[in-house]
């Protein structure tokens, strides 16, 4: 059976290296612009450095819990604590990013999640409970103030609207694929190989965050989404839900990705018990390694799709791509049609049926990593600029009631509805598509840029990294995510999804394919 895993693994490595090696060369355009190229892999670094230390810490949050000795119900409630407080207070979050600064909210990213591990090292409830609070906080700012500081610091600086593109695919298959695998073996290194502890892997991901909130303080200049700096946080919160209103464009797109993002979490509760629903014997970090390579190989694919030399538009391949992911999680339906059977006999191995669904739930991890840069390159097109960080974070909320709700009822249901249910919200997300194409056809849309004018304004204070904005303008992003603490507590394990031996699994065992701090 190893073979077999071993057989996935490097076909999807050689799928994502030969995509990666042969996708488009960039315009002549990109390359004479020495300044964008410097500006793009500043951008990826700092970006890889706050998603290794998310990352880092995935495998062991529910270790590290358990490891104090709390039983599952308290484990619950301080998972439960994150995504509350991403919930209530990720609006406010995003608005105060728009008004206050984009660098400044990147920075408070870093300092939030740095005292939410450093409560780590407390065997307290309450002091572990407000740490989860702080990381709620933080994992808002993720996904939003740092493409959001990127998108208007392009358009600042005179950059094409289709170069974005590509700073996006680099970003997510560094980010998300890459620092995704180094990042868990390097945990297990330290817990196992070095006998460190459950909270070493904390201290890791903060000294990693620590260095790139070091970058961005020394290269990183400000912009902010309303210029005037005098919005008040209920004014910005107002406008965010009249232009989701008044734009459907906005509007599919907060479906959409409610929509996916939802699927994806109840499918990293559940690969677990879809692929050994007998208790049968799988490789945990293995698996995990499958996806992740997987995820690296779409967004390669995304990578060329959304280069500048491209003539694919986004607005129509990403109907494929929510199709084929319906497709994807709609397969273990045809062998989850019992309730339960998880009394039967365990197993050696994965079954046949198992080695199916792991088939498609790579597919759907190679789409995912389309989906991530994909998606950012949208938004990016038609979120304004001025509350591009609230409205980002509007977008989570139906996410963080969902990611609740779920969490609360995975076991109430059987797999096949659970995995049904996914691919219908998939295939509403391609009907959103298709609307959302159909607008952009009808109105004629192409990204905003800049007016000369201000270009010429603006470059002047560009020559640095550090200087700053008078005022940005152009369109809108944002990223995956994800689910390190969520998978955790779903699967009953100590992070199994990000590292090869997790600390101390219990009997039921869920493992997570993509990480994200909540």
């Amino acid at each position: 059976m190893e073979l077999f895993y071993a057989v996935i693994f490097g076909t999807m490595a050689f799928v994502a290296a030969g995509l990666e090696f042969f996708k488009p060369s960039e315009s002549q355009a990109v390359n004479a612009r020495k300044d964008f190229v410097a500006f793009r892999l500043n951008y990826v670094i700092v970006y890889s450095l706050m998603m290794a230390g998310d990352w880092l810490q995935g495998p062991y949050v529910y270790a590290l819990y358990q490891h104090y000795g709390f039983d599952r119900t308290a484990i619950g409630q301080l998972f439960i604590a994150g995504f509350g407080s991403s919930l209530l207070f990720g609006t406010l979050v995003g608005s105060l990013a728009d008004v206050s600064g984009r660098k400044k909210a990147a920075l408070t990213y870093v300092a939030t999640y740095t005292f939410g591990c450093c409560t780590k090292h407390f065997n307290n409830f309450y002091i572990l409970l407000v740490g989860r609070l702080f990381c709620g906080v933080a994992t808002s700012l993720l996904y939003s103030a740092f493409e959001s500081w990127l998108v208007a610091e392009h358009f600042k600086r005179g950059f094409e609207a289709s170069w974005l593109g590509t700073t996006f695919s680099k970003a997510v298959f560094m980010g998300n694929g890459l620092m995704a695998i180094v990042a868990g073996l390097f945990a297990q290194l330290l817990v196992s190989n070095f006998s460190l502890g459950p909270v070493a892997p904390f201290d890791a991901a903060a000294a990693v965050m620590i260095a790139g909130g070091l970058m961005v303080l020394f290269t990183w200049s400000e912009n902010y989404g309303d210029s005037s700096n005098k919005t008040s946080l209920q004014e910005q919160a107002v406008k965010a839900g009249k232009a989701i209103i008044a734009d459907p464009k906005i509007a599919m797109l907060g479906a959409m990705q409610s929509l996916f993002e939802g699927s994806m979490y109840t499918f990293v509760f559940l690969w677990t018990p879809a692929l050994s629903p007998r208790g049968e014997t799988i490789p945990h970090g293995m698996i995990f390694a499958c996806f992740m390579v997987s995820s690296m190989a779409g967004s390669a694919l995304a990578g060329s799709l959304l280069s500048s030399t491209s003539k694919v538009r986004v607005e129509r391949y990403m109907q494929a791509v929510f199709g084929l992911s319906a497709i994807a999680l709609f397969v273990p339906v045809f062998f989850h049609t019992t309730t339960k059977d998880t009394e039967s006999k365990a197993m050696l191995g994965i079954s046949t049926s198992g080695q199916i669904q792991l088939v498609a739930f790579c597919a759907f991890e190679f789409m995912v990593g389309v989906f991530w840069p994909s998606m950012m390159k949208m938004r990016s097109q038609h979120v304004p600029e001025e509350i591009r960080s609230t409205i980002i974070n509007f977008f989570r909320i139906p996410l963080n009631i969902f990611v609740c709700l779920v969490l609360y009822n995975v076991g109430s249901f059987p797999l096949a509805v659970m995995f049904g249910m996914c691919s219908v919200f998939l295939l509403v997300c391609v009907l959103c598509q298709q609307r959302l194409e159909y607008l952009v056809r009808a109105q004629g849309y192409s990204p905003v840029s800049p007016e000369p004018e201000i270009i010429a304004e603006s470059a002047k204070g560009i020559e640095g990294a550090c200087t700053e904005p008078e005022e940005q303008i152009g369109p809108g992003s944002s990223q995956r995510p994800i689910q390190h603490q969520v998978d955790d507590f779903a699967t009953g394990q100590g992070g199994t999804v990000h590292s090869q031996a997790p600390l101390s699994p219990l009997p039921c065992t869920m493992v997570d394919d993509s990480a994200s701090q909540t």
